[in-house]
């Protein structure tokens, strides 16, 4: 295994929670939204990780980078809450709101941040390793 794969890995990992921070941002940022059906209401999103099987079956790879398979809608139900009064409210009076827990969304964004960090020390130890290797040639 040579020290450039885990530069890879890392790499991939800080992508993969890139884009896991932002997915939850977004949930936060639509959490309060209000529309006046199901179908325009937002729906919380998670992205779904899995380990990069192509690399993975590489007998000689022994890391194995994760990759991204897509970000999915949670089926959550959305929340319906009687407002008659509101702007947006439907015939019935009902307004409805996305199926957003922030709670549990803040939770997931200091889940990946963390992450990535850790990922981030990962690919500087790398780092620090290949240039203490260089300084032997010396």
């Amino acid at each position: 295994m040579s020290i450039y794969n885990i530069f890879d890995v890392a790499a991939s990992g800080m992508s993969a929670q890139s884009l896991r921070l932002n997915v939850t941002a977004s949930n936060i940022a639509n959490a309060n939204s209000v529309s006046s059906s199901r179908e325009e209401t937002y729906r919380g999103r998670h992205p779904v990780f899995a380990a990069h099987m192509q690399k993975a079956a590489d007998k000689d790879q022994m890391s194995v980078p994760v990759q991204v398979l897509g970000i999915v809608e949670d089926q959550d139900p959305l929340r319906q809450e009687y407002n008659p009064n509101h702007p947006l409210a439907d015939k019935d009076g009902f307004i409805y709101k996305p199926n957003v827990n922030v709670m549990e969304e803040m939770a997931n964004m200091m889940s990946a941040s963390r992450s990535y960090q850790t990922n981030v020390q990962v690919a500087d130890a790398a780092k620090q390793m290949l240039m203490h290797t260089l300084r032997l040639g010396k």
